[in-house]
């Protein structure tokens, strides 16, 4: 199997190639488009600023690739919130392949903080990248922007408001959580999506 991880100018990517090594998986790290479309999974991980980030995928035409795919495709974290359609940070229109805005948190109470980081939990699991879970698990969280829970959520998450911990339409999965460094559950999930 061939296991492709997008290149950009995002953070995270060798923490997510070595969660895949971890399963035995030797991924291709590339922008090139052939072996994007070559590969049988992509990952699209992310740690960085959505408007600088949709610059760069513009730029590079890596966009145009990402909304083609066509094999089974995880976003994760600033990933799964450029596969939406509008982010509040930067003011600037994503992928939209979930038709969805990402909306920054609003701390209401001082124990509210923002970012959102550390372990929560992960409920009302409905999508294969959760098969085998048969209760509340905990991933590891780190965003100050949330997508509100919609047709395409995938599991739920509570933090100052529910919102979407995870996304699926179609070949499209993402993670707002980052599986790769979710201990056990996490690898489960990326062994799940690797077996989709």
């Amino acid at each position: 199997m061939k296991v492709a991880i997008v290149k950009y100018n995002a953070g995270n990517i060798r923490s997510v190639d070595c969660a895949l090594r971890r399963l035995g998986v030797e991924a291709m790290i590339t922008a090139d488009e052939a072996m994007l479309r070559s590969a049988d999974k992509v990952i699209f991980p992310g740690v960085g600023e959505a408007a600088t980030t949709m610059d760069f995928l513009h730029t590079t035409g890596l966009d145009t690739v990402i909304k083609g795919m066509e094999k089974p495709l995880l976003g994760i974290c600033l990933g799964m919130q450029l596969m939406c359609r509008h982010s509040d940070e930067g003011n600037v229109d994503c992928l939209n392949i979930f038709d969805v805005d990402v909306k920054r948190f609003q701390s209401e109470r001082h124990e509210d903080k923002v970012p959102h980081m550390g372990w929560n939990t992960i409920e009302q699991t409905c999508s294969s990248l959760f098969r085998g879970f048969t209760k509340e698990e905990f991933v590891y969280f780190v965003h100050s922007f949330y997508v509100p829970v919609n047709e395409y959520t995938a599991a739920v998450t509570d933090y100052i408001l529910p919102f979407s911990a995870a996304l699926h339409k179609e070949n499209f999965y993402a993670t707002q959580f980052h599986p790769e460094k979710s201990g056990d559950v996490g690898e489960r999930i990326l062994k799940n999506f690797l077996e989709l």
